[in-house]
């Protein structure tokens, strides 16, 4: 958290969200399904359940409903945070983040979803696809795993990557030998190889994680695949919501089922499972550098100006294509909200306003912890 403000605020979501509760006098939107932490790295590509590679928003760990706007104001906070810790200037910053919501108002307006792949992608991200849809399992794996006696394990000089108790390894090990045998959604014919604990995240430490090796037992070839298993928790935003939710049989059932509806196509093999008491969302493990980097191309307008206008047609299309689903507007509701213009200044300088409480909190944030206030 103190490498750097963007940082930071990433990972006090909750904070956001308590402070944009309290705000009177705030534009009223209709009730959406939202990711509920929608920010710039929260967008990035993965290979879908058909094997295609898809551009889209990709975390939901926070996923609930809430007002429309809700996701729209912490995206766009996060353009004038990320811009500014970037040092790209704040006319550019500004810029986009007009950009971004004049977009989604219009695409709501057209009440139409849409969706990116390789073949329907433009300028970076058409290059970033390109690039991912070439990119081999293998190549995944070298990097995650190693060849010991014949035996390829998960990697553990990885400094992400932990060494797993031994009755806790034989527990998971059954789990998810159980899991391939009964769930519908996981990889047919495969076995358990290796497991490890897995650190991962911003706002994820502290959570249950775990990188888990298959091995298929066909009789033909030898095929790996590396599945991601995370312990489900609560949204943040659940104690800022005065919206009535459904009744999730668990944590992770809320957060797939709202995957489901709001992206255009799932990642490979997500599903639940519950272990030693506790939910866990499962999905084939995706490359942890697969979103854009605008360092690299903070000096690239055109390439940031399409990268931002994709983002809100992006989110704009989750929202449309969950309407009207246990509780969310339906599609003239979210296209009304769009034809209305009146909600996007007093967007902007919100998010204008808040980056700058962000950089506050952050001064702080990084005074107590040198001071030694949390050790």
């Amino acid at each position: 958290m103190k490498e750097n403000q963007f940082r930071f605020f990433r990972a006090t979501n909750h904070i956001f969200y308590e402070d944009l509760s309290r705000e009177k006098g705030f534009p009223e939107s209709p009730n959406a399904w939202i990711c509920g932490d929608l920010h710039l790295e929260n967008f990035g590509s993965y290979k879908s359940d058909n094997r295609q590679v898809y551009f889209d928003l990709n975390d939901f760990d926070e996923a609930i409903l809430a007002p429309s706007l809700w996701e729209i104001i912490r995206m766009t906070t996060s353009i004038f945070i990320a811009f500014e810790t970037l040092k790209i200037e704040e006319i550019k910053a500004l810029r986009m983040a007009q950009l971004f919501i004049k977009t989604i108002g219009e695409k709501l307006a057209a009440g139409k979803p849409n969706y990116i792949e390789k073949n329907t992608s433009k300028g970076i991200i058409f290059e970033f696809l390109t690039t991912v849809n070439k990119r081999k399992q293998s190549e995944i794996l070298a990097k995650k795993t190693i060849l010991k006696k014949d035996k390829l394990q998960i990697l553990l000089d990885d400094p992400k990557h932990f060494r797993l108790e031994k009755g806790l390894k034989k527990d998971l090990a059954i789990h998810v030998k159980h899991w391939l045998k009964t769930d519908e959604n996981s990889p047919y014919n495969y076995k358990v190889i290796d497991a490890v604990f897995r650190l991962a995240g911003t706002g994820s430490i502290g959570v249950k994680r775990y990188a888990i090796l298959l091995k298929s037992s066909n009789a033909i070839g030898e095929k790996y695949l590396l599945v991601d298993m995370k312990q489900s928790t609560s949204s943040s935003l659940q104690p800022y919501i005065s919206i009535n939710q459904p009744e999730w049989k668990n944590e992770s059932e809320r957060i797939v089922n709202i995957q489901n509806r709001m992206q255009n196509r799932p990642p490979a093999l997500l599903s639940t499972s519950v272990f030693r008491d506790e939910t866990y969302v499962m999905q084939e493990m995706q490359p942890t550098k697969d979103s854009i980097n605008f360092k690299q191309i903070k000096k690239e307008y055109r390439n940031i100006y399409q990268v931002i206008d994709d983002m809100a047609m992006l989110t704009a299309s989750s929202q449309l294509r969950s309407s009207g689903r246990q509780g969310s507007a339906n599609a003239d509701g979210l296209i009304k909200l769009g034809e209305n213009k009146d909600w996007q200044e007093i967007v902007l300088k919100y998010a204008l306003i808040y980056s700058h409480t962000v950089r506050t909190d952050y001064s702080n944030f990084l005074f107590d912890y040198k001071k030694g206030s949390f050790k």
